[in-house]
């Protein structure tokens, strides 16, 4: 089990997600597409695409 902290917002990217972008591909998308902070301490999630 992964600790929340109390007070942290889960935010959740609809679509498919290349995963591939690596960690800095994934905070810039969570900065562009979602205007968030990716250091701010919300949870951020992704859907895969498996092909």
């Amino acid at each position: 089990m992964i600790p929340i902290a109390a007070g942290s917002r889960i935010w959740i990217a609809t679509g498919h997600t290349d995963m591939r972008k690596g960690m800095q591909g994934l905070a810039l998308l969570v900065q562009e597409g979602l205007g968030r902070d990716p250091f701010a301490g919300d949870v951020f999630v992704f859907r895969v695409s498996i092909r």
